[in-house]
């Protein structure tokens, strides 16, 4: 790792990412992820149609408000199962990079590495 720290980040954010978003697809209700999406996405049409009635919008925002709370409470079960598993692996990597090339920027790898990551997972394992 401290050979060759830009390829272990990389690598090690990969990983992370793999097994947040493994978790994610098998504690979550994809079935009822998917159909929260499309209802919100047919919601912001509906609000885009009716510009002017502003009974109709408020109608449309309280339901798009119920589904985002209905869609953050799906999500939190994964958050809670590897918060404290990703918080030590940080802190873990940080004691591992800090006197590398690295220094203090191994972080920003590590985000990029595992936004991108999380993008491709997401598509590939299919995830909501």
């Amino acid at each position: 790792m401290i050979a060759y720290p830009i390829y272990s980040v990389i690598i090690a954010g990969f990983l992370i990412t793999l097994a947040m978003t493994l978790v994610t697809k098998y504690f979550t209700d994809q079935k009822r992820m998917k159909e929260l999406r499309t209802g919100q996405k047919e919601l912001q049409k509906n609000l885009r149609e009716r510009k002017g009635d502003i009974k109709a919008q408020e109608k449309i925002n309280k339901d798009m408000m119920n589904m985002t709370f209905e869609m953050m409470k799906h999500s939190f079960k994964p958050l809670i199962i590897t918060a404290i598993p990703i918080i030590l692996l940080i802190w873990w990597l940080k004691g591992v990079y800090i006197d590398t090339t690295l220094g203090s920027s191994w972080i920003w790898w590590y985000i990029g590495s595992a936004i991108i990551s999380s993008i491709v997972l997401r598509k590939v394992l299919d995830v909501a």
